[in-house]
């Protein structure tokens, strides 16, 4: 059974103290404070190779934990934002990932999902942390689209992986910034895109 960590808990663990982040959505009422991660006129997220494991038409979900399914689980939070640090309401966020032996579910829809970022820019997704395989680090992929705009392609990596440096692929300016609570990995990452 994989132990749900608790808002007082995420506001304990310091990452996310004082904002939006908590496991209980309905106390978000109030719009946030604009990111500390987002200036106006930053440059976009940075666009990746989507590889060669994307699928179209993934189930709509949050939450890619299943029953039986090995691995550290993480939920990784954060906003779709523009360059001017506006949320993009709507935007449309598609994730899949390897299973935690690094292994990726071709035939069906296993550690693949999308959704849809809030009123607020905000997205929440509920998995495990991708394993390694070879000439790859941990990682997960995603397409962003805002409603009407473009779409951004591109991997989120994870601080402190020895695979990170060998890998052709991983940018720094890509990694999730994470933080560890009640048997969970959190993490949070905004998307700023066009």
């Amino acid at each position: 059974m994989i132990d749900t960590p608790t808002r007082r808990a995420v506001i304990g663990a310091g990452l996310f103290a004082g904002s939006w982040l908590t496991i209980d959505r309905s106390a978000a009422q109030a719009p946030p404070a604009p990111t500390p991660a987002c200036r106006s006129g930053d440059e976009a997220t940075l666009p990746q190779t989507a590889g060669p494991f994307f699928k179209p038409s993934s189930p709509e979900r949050v939450e890619l934990l299943e029953p039986g399914l090995a691995g550290q689980p993480i939920e990784l939070v954060g906003f779709v934002l523009s360059r001017a640090c506006k949320p993009h309401a709507g935007a449309l966020l598609d994730f899949w990932q390897a299973d935690d032996e690094g292994r990726y579910d071709n035939s069906g829809f296993r550690l693949r999902g999308h959704q849809f970022a809030d009123a607020e820019g905000r997205y929440r997704l509920r998995s495990i942390v991708p394993g390694v395989y070879p000439g790859r680090t941990r990682h997960i992929h995603v397409k962003v689209q805002p409603p009407g705009g473009r779409v951004l392609t591109t991997q989120l990596y994870f601080p402190g992986e020895s695979e990170n440096r060998p890998d052709g692929l991983f940018r720094k300016e890509l990694l999730v910034r994470t933080a560890k609570n009640a048997g969970w990995l959190t993490g949070r990452f905004d998307f700023v895109v066009d």
